[in-house]
């Protein structure tokens, strides 16, 4: 298995597997939430996630 990355995600402690992470200017991010910068102050764990509760 791949080494987990660390999500970009300032507001995240988690880590996320390169194949799951949402890939933005280079960085990963364990969600879309998180790679769109909670535009819409939507959690990180929401759809998609890789189902960290971190950031709540």
């Amino acid at each position: 298995m791949a080494p987990a990355t660390p999500c970009a995600c300032p507001r995240c402690t988690c880590e996320v597997q390169a194949s799951q992470a949402v890939v933005r200017d280079g960085q990963s991010f364990c969600s879309e939430a998180c790679a769109t910068g909670h535009s819409n102050h939507e959690p990180c764990h929401g759809s998609g996630s890789c189902g960290c509760t971190c950031a709540e």
